[in-house]
């Protein structure tokens, strides 16, 4: 909320600084700046060059005070720091990280909005309804991968799907693990939650599912004389009791024919936005990121929100810091303390694997401004806006609560992305200062350039350019409402970047946790 309200004020600050809040001791560049410059912000010249995205401190710091940023702290200063000084990792670190949860005690409901808007999608018999009309060939294990492609090749080879144009396209969703790992730790049940959840997705149409026929994840232990898909458009089989790759290969071509069949009955029709379910990530994020795209974000967020749609918030380990703010937005004190809980299950499980909280940001990230772990988390919960804390679930856990929720994920990417996916998200929005190629099939995604230079040099891999927020002046407010008339778009078809280049084959990325055996 700190950044909305710093992002909100560009429009009336010169052009070289912006102070993101009265309290903060330091502003962000907001173009490359020379040393000897006196921005106007700042009250002595620069004492050296200050990258675009940079703090610049704009009073005297010294060693052990902390430095703020959004109103909130950052870490604390290594070293002295002057006015005018560049404020990074040379002279910013952690520091202490204790916070005041206080629990639900700012969890004011917004205002509904009953527009009657809506979207064209897939209605499916559970009720969900899909952005996509997907065939998935999804994989036990590891093994049965090279297979579930070479299914997904033939068919597109052979036009298996030319005869059945609402189907989208065929989906091989293959993954690196399956075996070699325990059958009943928290490891196998992230899987079996992940797996289950894209059986069920309501943009696949229908699945396939192979297994080889010896692995840990069982394919009798995922079906279970249960329906896995309340439409029961899923076929199964293992490679082994076919009779290797040639026989499975034609098995499944058999298969497609009748999945597609089923699939192919489905059309796109009038939905309520209520059922769009919004996973929201942050990648090679920067100096602008909680200036620009991530409270855009959070702005459409609070906008789908009202009008009944679901917004997820994932990457616990890019929360570090700035969980107070969520914990004070639960809806209840439970809720809170369900986000504290795996805040705590983080920090045993990052030390007990030789890591720490900190190892983040990336160099990537540190590049474009980005200092500590406190800082980045800050602009991350941004794209959470300003709605009430409904639950927190775990990772690939069925989202069952309309509004905006946490769900339980790793910062990297990809895995993140998989989880909310596995959780129901029909729609992705993904932030990038650094810049982004990825995708995530079955779920289109939608990617948000955070400053304008990088937004011109790859327009062809970005969606929506939110450094105009700086550049000339557009408004949070705008921004927001710009994203979510493009999620109905997108929900009703129109497609992303990543979609028109082909991403989607490679980012399917369960969670591995525990030990590989």
């Amino acid at each position: 909320m700190q950044a909305q309200m710093g992002a909100n004020r560009l429009k009336a600050s010169t052009r070289d600084a912006v102070k993101l809040n009265p309290h903060d001791n330091i502003v962000i560049a907001l173009r490359d700046l020379e040393a000897g410059e006196k921005p106007t912000l700042v009250p002595e010249p620069l004492a050296a060059c200050v990258p675009r995205g940079h703090k610049i401190a704009v009073a005297s710091i010294r060693a052990g005070e902390n430095i703020i940023r959004y109103g909130q702290i950052i870490g604390q200063a290594k070293s002295d720091i002057a006015q005018g000084e560049h404020v990074h990792v040379h002279n910013l670190g952690m520091g202490a990280h204790q916070q005041d949860y206080a629990h639900a005690s700012a969890n004011t409901p917004l205002p509904s909005l009953i527009e009657g808007r809506t979207f064209d999608g897939y209605h499916r018999c559970d009720g969900s309804v899909g952005t996509r009309n997907y065939i998935g060939i999804l994989t036990t294990v590891n093994c049965s991968g090279s297979v579930a492609r070479f299914i997904a090749e033939a068919a597109e080879k052979s036009g298996l799907l030319d005869s059945f144009p609402n189907v989208d396209g065929v989906v091989p969703i293959v993954h690196g693990t399956g075996c070699g790992m325990s059958g009943k730790d928290e490891g196998y049940a992230t899987l079996f939650r992940t797996l289950a959840g894209y059986a069920q997705h309501p943009n696949f149409g229908g699945i396939l599912l192979i297994g080889l026929g010896c692995e840990v994840m069982q394919i009798a232990d995922l079906v279970d004389g249960r329906p896995i898909r309340a439409d029961g458009v899923l076929r199964y089989m293992t490679i082994q009791t076919e009779g290797g790759t040639r026989r499975t290969i034609e098995r499944g071509l058999d298969e497609l024919r009748g999945i597609a069949e089923l699939a192919n009955q489905a059309e796109r029709a009038p939905a309520p936005v209520s059922a769009i379910t919004v996973g929201m990530q942050c990648g090679g994020s920067d100096g602008y990121s909680g200036i620009t795209a991530n409270p855009a974000l959070g702005y459409a967020s609070d906008l789908l929100v009202r009008h009944g749609g679901t917004t997820i918030l994932s990457e616990t380990s890019e929360v570090y810091g700035a969980e107070h703010l969520l914990t004070r937005r639960a809806e209840t004190v439970d809720v809170g303390e369900k986000l504290i809980e795996r805040i705590h299950w983080w920090e045993d499980y990052t030390a007990r694997n030789g890591g720490e909280m900190d190892n983040n940001p990336s160099p990537g990230n540190k590049r474009g401004g980005l200092t500590t772990i406190l800082e980045k988390s800050l602009g991350a919960v941004a794209k959470g806006g300003t709605a009430p804390l409904r639950d927190v679930y775990k990772f690939g856990q069925k989202i069952d609560k309309q509004g905006f929720v946490f769900m339980d994920s790793p910062g990297f990417d990809p895995c993140s992305v998989t989880g909310q996916v596995a959780s129901g998200a029909n729609l992705i929005v993904f932030t990038t200062g650094r810049g982004s190629v990825s995708g995530y099939q079955p779920t289109p995604c939608i990617k948000l350039a955070t400053n304008s230079e990088m937004y011109a040099r790859m327009a062809e891999d970005m969606d929506l350019n939110c450094g105009d927020v700086v550049t000339a002046g557009t408004s949070i407010e705008a921004k927001g409402e710009e994203l979510f008339e493009m999620l109905i778009r997108v929900a009703s078809g129109e497609k992303t970047k990543s979609e028109e280049l082909g991403f989607g084959g490679v980012e399917f990325v369960p969670w591995q946790i525990g030990a590989v055996m």
